[in-house]
């Protein structure tokens, strides 16, 4: 028989003072699940978070397959975290291999948006490992989600901010037309945001991370959706980075070769190069 649907709704609280809330009441009058920010207090020691990218469509790492799409291993969290699963998972499974990172040591995964860049790796990667909780924004379509509980894996539908685990949080969903949540890591260095595609803009998600969490923002990685953007409108958003006071920053995927170039311009030596097969150990990010 399959599984019943976990939902949990995680509801916007400020994370600098919240130590308990009450469950808030949902407008269709029945009660929200939420799960709690914990106190400042509560990191991920930097010395131990490492994140590797596992698909892209960047090259990086010789012998890995590049495609369309993104995917990233978060390690040095109390749980192993795999963010998005690529377009492929024959792709995404050799990736692994070759990295020598056993689909079993996954313990979450967190899917950024429905977009199948995103996605098209998961169902192969469930019948791997379905030992799993997913996290994912609550408007993914019902047929994907049956698809995830009939693996055996549980859902856990995503609405505002929360916590995945300690130390580790989602932006909650964010946009209109495509929604899409981002990957936050508390660390005692800062900031850490991922994200998929940025569809709902990539200064929207570094705004809406301050609001969560008014602390130092370390690093910003992921696909930032500007290859179609124009060299003034990128500078606008360098400038935003800036007026953020992030401290490094690494578009890939969907970012575009344009954007990649105007931000290895303007961060220097703080601009890290992403693609298949780059491994970030944030002890090394001075």
């Amino acid at each position: 028989m399959n599984k019943p649907l976990i939902i949990f709704i995680l509801t916007v609280i400020p994370a600098t003072t919240l130590l308990a809330a009450n469950v808030p009441q949902d407008p269709n009058g029945g009660q929200e699940q939420m799960h709690q920010i914990e106190p400042n207090n509560v990191v991920c020691d930097s010395n131990k978070v490492n994140i590797t990218v596992i698909y892209d469509n960047n090259p990086f790492e010789q012998g890995l397959e590049t495609a369309w799409g993104f995917s990233c291993l978060i390690t040095g969290a109390e749980r192993t975290i795999l963010f998005d699963t690529g377009g492929d998972g024959t792709i995404l499974l050799e990736n692994m291999t070759k990295l020598g990172i056993e689909p079993n040591s996954v313990e979450l995964v967190v899917l950024s948006h429905e977009h199948w860049d995103h996605v098209g790796g998961m169902e192969m990667f469930l019948d791997k490992n379905h030992d799993v909780n997913v996290y994912l924004p609550v408007s993914f379509p019902q047929d994907f989600k049956e698809m995830v509980t009939t693996s055996g894996a549980e859902v856990i539908e995503i609405n505002g901010p929360g916590q995945i685990c300690p130390g580790v949080y989602s932006t909650g969903q964010l946009g209109t037309s495509i929604k899409e949540q981002g990957l936050i890591i508390r660390t005692d260095k800062g900031l850490i945001l991922i994200t998929g595609c940025a569809h709902p803009g990539i200064v929207e998600m570094i705004q809406r991370t301050k609001e969560i969490f008014d602390e130092p923002i370390l690093f910003v990685m992921g696909g930032f959706h500007l290859s179609a953007a124009s060299n003034r409108r990128i500078e606008e958003i360098i400038g935003a980075f800036k007026s953020f006071e992030v401290e490094y920053a690494s578009p890939c995927h969907c970012s575009g070769d344009k954007a990649r170039a105007l931000f290895a311009e303007q961060y220097g030596e703080k601009y890290l190069d992403l693609g298949a097969g780059r491994a970030v150990a944030i002890k090394d990010l001075k």
